[in-house]
């Protein structure tokens, strides 16, 4: 009976380990599965933010903004204006200063703010302290058959026009077709649904239609953070004299790189840890979120070779 009670007291104690080494290894293997896939979403979001910083401004081969004219009007739907109705989506240059708006950045910016900016966003849904940056461009590649409703650019090399397809005023000579996908790059404060509280990483492009409009597509979610800083060239030589988180519109048309930084956390609470880090990202407000998350920063520098080569051209 002796021997029997010590075995039956040797294999709880045998079971016991047992569990707690399971245990352990499906938390660890929880964490690593987390960790792994806040990494993919953020590198998903360097990759998306990138490829648009990268060709901010090009516009198929046109050196000047000027040389391409609208076709269609207001009948080419949703321009994202500001409150004041200066138009942003389907101008490629400001019609009053004559700069080119393909790159407006909003810093640290509030909802208020932001909608003030861009009338296509919505307010309750941005979060407070957080960049967002606005991109003007055209596909790195032309296209071979558009639909009815695509926004596209139509140029030969010299002159071209914005249109609706089917256009009404065609560019003369031989002509290819580029779509223009112009970008608004924004942390909104949920992913699925309004309260699930998951942060993530979104953008408003335009989707083709009658007429077309600018709709939300988030890429990454868990991203809590988005600063950007903007590489000036005062000088016209290629090089950047200066990274300005704050950029004047001046400043915006001398910029020919961008450095930003997103802040990315994992989806899922970790009890075994607590978050106390204080988090120091270009100008935003100092961050100490002590919580139960994993999180990590990451940062890519993007180089924008059509505003720069204007700018060594002088245009």
């Amino acid at each position: 009976m002796v021997e029997l009670m010590i075995a039956m007291v040797l294999g709880l104690l045998l079971s016991g380990a047992l569990v707690t080494m399971l245990a352990e290894a499906r938390q660890s293997f929880r964490e690593d599965t987390d960790y792994a896939s806040m990494q993919d979403e953020a590198r998903y979001a360097i990759r998306e933010l990138s490829n648009d910083l990268r060709m901010t401004g090009y516009v198929t081969s046109l050196l000047m903004p000027d040389n391409v004219n609208l076709d269609g009007g207001a009948a080419m739907g949703e321009d994202c204006e500001d409150g004041g109705g200066n138009p942003w989506a389907l101008s490629l240059q400001d019609p009053l200063t004559g700069e080119d708006t393909f790159l407006m950045a909003l810093d640290n910016t509030t909802g208020a703010t932001a909608v003030a900016e861009f009338s296509c966003l919505t307010a309750a849904q941005i979060v407070a302290g957080t960049d967002i940056v606005a991109i003007k461009r055209a596909a790195g590649f032309p296209s071979t058959a558009l639909a009815a409703g695509d926004i596209a650019i139509r140029s030969n090399g010299t002159v071209g026009s914005l249109f609706v397809e089917p256009i009404t005023t065609p560019v003369t000579g031989t002509t290819e077709d580029w779509l223009y996908t112009p970008t608004i790059y924004f942390i909104r404060n949920f992913t699925n649904v309004a309260g699930d509280g998951i942060p993530s990483l979104c953008r408003m492009v335009m989707q083709s239609g009658s007429p077309p409009d600018m709709v939300t597509e988030c890429i990454a979610q868990g991203i809590e953070d988005l600063q950007l800083e903007y590489g000036v060239d005062v000088n016209g030589d290629g090089s950047v004299n200066a990274y300005v988180p704050d950029p004047t519109q001046a400043e915006l048309e001398r910029t020919i790189s961008v450095r930003f930084f997103l802040l990315s956390r994992t989806a899922n609470l970790d009890v075994s840890v607590e978050d106390k880090k204080t988090y120091q990202i270009s100008n935003a407000d100092d961050y100490t979120p002590n919580d139960n998350f994993h999180r990590r920063v990451f940062s890519s520098t993007v180089t924008i070779p059509n505003k720069r080569n204007r700018l060594m051209l002088g245009l």
